[in-house]
């Protein structure tokens, strides 16, 4: 259970420094989003999904 909560931690600390250094890209970015395909959506989607699992992965290596 701790490790579940360090991993939601580490996703909000993630987050939050995002909008604390880069308030107006992040902006930007939510702009663009109803202008992206599903099909666009679901790359960017899968590509994050497989970086975090790759992390997890190697974080369980080390």
């Amino acid at each position: 259970m701790s490790t579940l909560f360090l991993a939601v931690g580490l996703v909000l600390v993630v987050e939050g420094l995002a909008y604390a250094l880069a308030p107006s890209f992040i902006r930007r970015m939510a702009e663009q989003l109803p202008k992206m395909g599903d099909d666009q959506l679901r790359i960017f989607g899968v590509a994050a999904l497989a970086i975090g699992v790759g992390s997890v992965y190697l974080a369980q290596l080390l």
